[in-house]
């Protein structure tokens, strides 16, 4: 399976560990969809087996998915971070390919 080139932090590792564990699952699967006012959103899903065409990415045992479609335009060189205040908690995507967002963050184009 192809390597993927995107990097998650220390807090991403935990908290997605923490999730997979809840979820009795393997492997993030991390794919795009058309949403929102500028284009495209990031959709985390549980996994426990890679589909055809997947790449991966390996972080301290941790597995992604991702899907090859997205890969080289919109994803290529992510960083996933997890961020919590005393508010809020929430996986916060930096993103090199991204060309715009909307107003909310919750979208972007690439």
């Amino acid at each position: 399976m192809k390597q993927a080139e995107i990097n998650l932090t220390p807090a991403a590792i935990a908290q997605f560990a923490k999730k997979l564990k809840e979820a009795n699952k393997q492997a993030v699967r991390l794919s795009l969809r058309e949403a929102g006012c500028s284009g495209l959103e990031y959709v985390l899903d549980f996994e426990d087996k890679a589909e055809t065409g997947d790449l991966a990415a390996e972080f301290d045992g941790l597995t992604i998915y991702i899907a090859e479609q997205f890969y080289d335009d919109a994803i290529k060189g992510l960083e996933i971070d997890y961020q919590e205040d005393m508010l809020s908690s929430s996986f916060v995507f930096n993103n090199p390919n991204k060309k715009g967002e909307c107003g909310c963050g919750k979208s972007f184009t690439a």
